[in-house]
């Protein structure tokens, strides 16, 4: 019986009927916001259908979300956007494990040393509840996601979820998108101007890190100027470095757009910080290259911008750049010593303290569930800085040692382990932007923060899984088949 004659059927008529009368009950008691609700359910039934059958779609849903859920916080208010995050984790883990009843799921992808290290990361956190320096439980439950909560869960779904080459060049592509329109809206914000939305935010909250002489610290989507200057500088050299090793002319033409429209939104975030992310990236993509003549010639370029920055003058009325130029002459500069006096009034709070203050006690979240507290009113910047206040020179180095752990093995999966030039280029491209992210924490608090966050934890799991990537792309080879194709291929 076709769709139409079975809308013939009377139990069908009278569903209808009802369904009608219910809904325009809901549209007169509600108005017009109810009817958009009703609206919404329809997209959103068809959304978590195909979510449940291919699960790899909430890891999609949770990239692009990351890019744009707290920029939507500035013309959504007093809507927590910041948790749809954790709304779409849960459910794609609940979407996979559905998924287990019709398709097997190898979760032994999950059981690899990366995965207990974040799960040791995160039980270290866990024990800070019972920390009794801290003042809020509730500031612990909002700074530990960023903190410790996001990587143990989104790591596993890289795992389990994106093992796929075809997934590698989709993350890929998402990334370079999104770093384009990150740079057109801040070229938007620093020539044409601000929209209303975000010069409320300018004007109440976001003026006083984000006007400095008069002049505008772009911020595009991000959550500030820090936050979109290193990950635009990632963005840019991962573009970059991608162009240089990806096969196919459009490829090649599209990671180069992106390298350069990343580089361009760095300089134009006057974040200096984020000009350690192309030096430490390219540095390491120097050393992974293992060809001395490339890593000469890289040197000779890495030491002409030093000295551009650090000992000329060049450009100096452009503000970006004179910006950009006190990273290279911290002295000069006066949030730089108000930062190593902050330091030294941290060491000597925490020097009984060695598990620190609390999570969620300094920073934002101290200011907000904790005034009154002694870390919510030292100003931490760096990420290194906040978890050493927060979680102590114990945690500090547990942080460390895991997150120099990751680079040590990239550096083996990659030099040692992986063979094919492309998939050897794609994945070092990765491991430099992480390595970059690494270097700007020192001087902002950008790694547990989104969208960098969700771009690092994935850029994991792809490293992690690059023997694995590189088989398939000899398998694929083989075969005659594409291997950058979003289509299935070999299972």
């Amino acid at each position: 019986m076709v769709g139409a004659a079975k809308l013939q059927h009377p139990l069908a008529i009278i569903t209808v009927l009802l369904l009608a009368v219910v809904f325009s009950l809901i549209i007169a008691r509600g108005g017009m916001m109810a009817a958009v609700a009703l609206l919404a359910i329809f997209p959103l039934l068809i959304y978590l259908n195909r979510l449940f059958n291919f699960p790899q779609i909430g890891v999609t849903t949770l990239l692009i979300m990351s890019f744009i859920a707290i920029g939507l916080t500035r013309y959504i208010m007093n809507v927590p956007l910041g948790l749809s995050i954790d709304g779409i984790v849960v459910i794609t883990y609940i979407a996979m494990i559905f998924k287990q009843f019709y398709d097997k799921i190898d979760y032994d992808q999950a059981n690899r040393d990366i995965t207990y290290l974040l799960a040791f990361w995160f039980f270290y956190g866990i024990l800070q509840l019972g920390n009794p320096q801290a003042l809020s439980r509730t500031a612990w439950f909002y700074a530990m996601r960023g903190m410790s909560m996001y990587p143990v869960l989104m790591l596993p779904l890289g795992l389990l979820l994106f093992n796929r080459l075809r997934y590698l060049y989709l993350f890929l592509y998402i990334w370079g998108t999104f770093t384009i329109l990150g740079t057109l809206k801040g070229l938007q914000q620093l020539y044409l101007g601000l929209d209303y939305a975000e010069q409320f935010w300018i004007d109440t909250v976001g003026g006083v890190t984000h006007i400095i002489l008069g002049q505008l610290r772009v911020f595009s989507f991000f959550s500030d100027a820090g936050q979109f200057g290193a990950a635009q500088g990632a963005g840019g050299v991962v573009g970059i470095l991608v162009a240089t090793s990806i096969k196919g002319r459009g490829n090649k033409i599209f990671f180069s757009i992106v390298g350069l429209m990343g580089l361009w939104g760095m300089m134009i975030s006057g974040t200096r910080g984020a000009m350690i992310v192309p030096m430490i990236s390219g540095a390491a993509y120097l050393i992974l290259s293992k060809n001395i003549r490339v890593l000469i010639i890289g040197a000779v370029i890495m030491s002409f911008a030093y000295v551009f920055f650090a000992m000329t003058y060049i450009g100096e009325s452009n503000y970006q750049i004179a910006r950009m130029r006190t990273a290279f002459r911290p002295t000069d500069d006066a949030s730089y010593l108000v930062r190593l006096e902050n330091r030294r009034i941290l060491k000597t709070y925490l020097a009984n303290k060695p598990f620190g203050g609390g999570i969620g006690s300094a920073g934002n979240w101290g200011q907000r569930f904790s005034p009154q507290g002694f870390l919510a009113n030292v100003a931490t910047d760096s990420w290194y800085v906040q978890v050493w206040a927060e979680q102590g020179i114990v945690g500090l180095i547990i942080h460390l040692f895991i997150l120099s752990y990751i680079a040590i093995k990239g550096f083996y999966i990659i030099m040692i382990r992986v063979k094919n030039p492309e998939v050897v280029g794609t994945l070092g491209a990765l491991l430099a932007g992480y390595l970059g992210i690494m270097g700007a924490s020192y001087g902002n608090g950008v790694l547990g923060q989104m969208p960098t966050g969700a771009l690092v934890y994935l850029s994991w799991a792809f490293i992690f899984m690059g023997q694995q990537l590189d088989r398939e792309y000899s398998a694929l080879e083989q075969k005659g088949l594409n291997p950058r194709s979003f289509k299935r291929q070999i299972e």
